[in-house]
């Protein structure tokens, strides 16, 4: 192809590269359509001080290049900005506790210290990091998290800390690890109590020294990140029986939110239904208005083990099977309702006696078996993690469920 058709074909695939044509045998025509196409510039050859010409032209097109990417990354971080406003604070309620965290999450939000954010699954631990992350001078960057308990104890440290090429076998590149991705910004490290004691030591230098140490590297690399930590687990009893490390809790838990379960903030139900209903309609198109009183007054009398988050999949299902109108009772499907737990016929139910393990063990079984053996399921509604759950299992691989 010539000139003018690479011209086209780049300007397609990068719109922002400043492309500049010479030729020896051009002219104003082809000048006219080369810049009209998109060229940067147009220069002829031969012509006096082509050389000098040539340099400050591209001198001239690279400083056009710089001011496009500066432009961008100013719109880019105006959007994160204006998006982070709107999120600023997520969490829906009137509750006098809830109330309480708004106040101290604001405050605490333009400091760098580390958060410790405590409650059940499916409280909203997640929404108040972000909550915070948007609030605070670094909604502009970027917000990471990590589900400590869903990372391979293997590759645990590798992904929170980086690898070099050749630190193991299967390391065939460099990688960012997860504190140098969420530098300038904030590292959500939810479930830390999942953490194996190895990670949690070196865990414990990063919020000491504020550097990391990759697989396999020769030297640290400091990192600027904020640290927000959640866990459904009591920290404080575990580190005083040994299952975390004490100093560790200590850095984390320097400003700690324990967040209320629905059962305790019913008076927020209502509002947090206007808000699930106007969300999926909205996605989905419905024009669902409301709920009947039958249907208000069963979930005021649920006790949600599951909370915030059991509430929005009941809601999300209503919605679905109404389309239009008011959410009647009988399309409300709440769990401890519709399918409860029941001793199996071969008489495996708790009975006097019986030794605590094996009690555990069958309520996990029938717990599987209630959700369907979706063991995501099943480890929130037990309330431990899903990595506990497969540590059980495996456990009880091959033994019996009964204690015949």
């Amino acid at each position: 192809m010539d000139g003018l058709q690479l011209l086209s074909q780049v300007k397609k695939l990068y719109p922002d590269i400043p492309f500049i044509i010479m030729s020896a045998h051009g002219d104003i025509a082809m000048a006219v359509e080369a810049i009209e196409n998109g060229a940067y510039y147009f220069i002829e050859k031969g012509t006096d001080s082509f050389i000098d010409r040539m340099e400050t032209i591209v001198q001239r097109a690279l400083e056009v290049r710089s001011l496009i990417v500066e432009n961008k990354k100013l719109n880019s971080e105006n959007t994160n900005l204006k998006k982070a406003l709107q999120e600023k604070w997520q969490y829906i309620g009137g509750a006098k506790s809830i109330n309480e965290i708004h106040s101290i999450a604001e405050s605490v939000a333009e400091s760098k210290s580390t958060v410790l954010v405590t409650g059940e699954s499916g409280t909203g631990k997640e929404l108040i990091a972000k909550s915070i992350h948007a609030m605070s001078n670094r909604s502009g960057g970027p917000f990471v998290k990590v589900n400590c308990a869903a990372l391979p104890e293997g590759l645990i440290e590798s992904e929170l800390f980086g690898h070099e090429k050749g630190a193991f076998t299967g390391a065939l590149k460099t990688r960012l690890g997860k504190f140098e991705q969420a530098n300038g910004g904030t590292l959500l490290l939810d479930e830390i109590g999942e953490m194996p004691m190895g990670v949690q030591a070196k865990l414990l230098r990063v919020l000491q020294e504020r550097e990391v140490d990759k697989v396999g590297g020769d030297s640290p690399i400091s990192v600027d990140v904020r640290i927000i930590a959640t866990t459904n687990r009591d920290l404080y009893e575990d580190a005083k029986i040994g299952k975390f490390r004490e100093d560790l809790f200590y850095r984390l838990n320097v400003f700690h939110f324990t967040l209320p379960p629905l059962r305790e903030r019913k008076d927020d139900i209502p509002a947090l239904v206007e808000h699930f209903i106007a969300k999926y309609n909205n996605e989905n198109g419905f024009s669902v208005t409301s709920l009947s009183e039958d249907a208000a007054q069963r979930l005021m009398m649920y006790g949600w083990p599951g909370n915030i988050r059991e509430l929005e999949n009941t809601i999300e299902r209503a919605v679905v099977l109404t389309r239009a109108g008011v959410i009647e009772s009988k399309n409300l499907l709440l769990r401890e309702e519709s399918k409860p737990l029941q001793s199996n016929s071969s008489g495996s139910g708790l009975e006097p006696g019986m030794t605590v393990a094996l009690a555990e063990k069958q309520l996990i079984y029938k717990t599987l078996e209630f959700c369907d053996n979706n063991k995501t399921k099943a480890a929130e509604m037990l309330d431990i993690s899903i990595r506990t759950l497969r540590n059980k299992l495996n456990e009880y691989e091959g033994t019996s469920v009964t204690s015949e």
